[in-house]
């Protein structure tokens, strides 16, 4: 079921870049130089990014060399164990064993943080989780009601305050909402910001700060949500929130609208952040846990 969603979420991936890396296979039998350096530009077009297309295609070349690869369809199968090599496998989520398990979610305006945490929410409940959501976004209403529209959906308790007010009040509230109603997930939502105003980073640390006087390990993770469509300007978000907060995690969005799809192994590369889940759709159940064999073969035609 999963791989489906992989092979569905990716089509466009599929049929964009990285299916003129596979197109390179049934151009001719055996590689030349030519290959690589048409390899090499497909890669870093497709945002494997540069550093990372380097480490990829002199980990290929050591491998032809040492295991004398000369014909397109055994190189198809070392590129796609390469790939793969390249991504780690992440371990569950840290919201088990204590008695409330806090989520903070955080990123830039328009990569889909409050979807994320309506989707999660959704993935939770289904693993008997009894879930709740702050709305730590107060400066746009729009977020606000949007988040109450993710709980009915979901059928998960939203803690919210008004348009304006105090985003840290908001957050104890919350934490001591769930507290005593029995939560044992609190996913809070956070304001849109830009990696580099100073400011509003600043205010993410003052959230954390009062979650941690409520629970004081709190968040016990801090999930940077990134857009998927956003290729190699991804990167730099990812370096100015993992400067800011404690990130522990990723999530990376709309991969089902991109042709490109390669900025998961720059990403991974540069951050050694574990990928915890990708968006591959619209539809409720398509926040995915992410898993990189499934991945790398959606990459590619069978």
């Amino acid at each position: 079921m999963a791989n489906d969603q992989y092979n569905k979420g990716l089509q466009r991936t599929r049929q964009g870049f990285f299916g003129r890396i596979a197109n390179m296979f049934s151009a001719g039998p055996s590689l030349t130089e030519d290959s690589w350096e048409e390899m090499e530009s497909l890669l870093v077009q497709a945002d494997v990014g540069v550093e990372t297309t380097e480490t990829l295609l002199n980990r290929l070349r050591d491998r032809v060399r040492r295991e004398r690869i000369t014909q397109t369809d055994k190189f198809r199968v070392v590129l796609k164990e390469e790939l793969r090599a390249l991504l780690k496998t992440p371990q569950p989520l840290n919201i088990s064993g204590r008695e409330l398990s806090i989520i903070l979610i955080v990123g830039v305006n328009g990569s889909g943080k409050t979807t994320t945490i309506g989707k999660l929410a959704h993935r939770l409940t289904l693993y008997q989780r009894n879930v709740m959501l702050a709305a730590g976004d107060t400066f746009r209403a729009a977020a606000i009601d949007q988040l109450k529209l993710w709980g009915e959906r979901t059928k998960v308790p939203v803690i919210a305050g008004q348009p304006g007010s105090d985003p840290g009040a908001v957050v104890f509230d919350a934490v001591k909402a769930a507290n005593s109603r029995g939560a044992n997930v609190l996913i809070v939502d956070t304001a849109g910001r830009l990696h580099n105003r100073v400011q509003l980073m600043d205010e993410l640390k003052k959230i954390r700060g009062v979650m941690s006087k409520v629970v004081p390990d709190a968040p016990h993770e801090t999930l940077l949500v990134l857009d998927g469509t956003t290729g190699q300007n991804a990167l730099a978000q990812a370096k100015g929130f993992m400067d800011a907060v404690q990130v522990t995690g990723l999530v990376i969005t709309k991969l089902d609208g991109t042709a490109k799809g390669g900025m998961l192994f720059a990403i991974q590369q540069a951050t050694g952040l574990p990928i915890h889940y990708v968006g591959l759709g619209e539809k409720m159940d398509d926040l995915i846990a992410f898993n990189p064999e499934y991945f790398v073969d959606g990459l590619f035609e069978d």
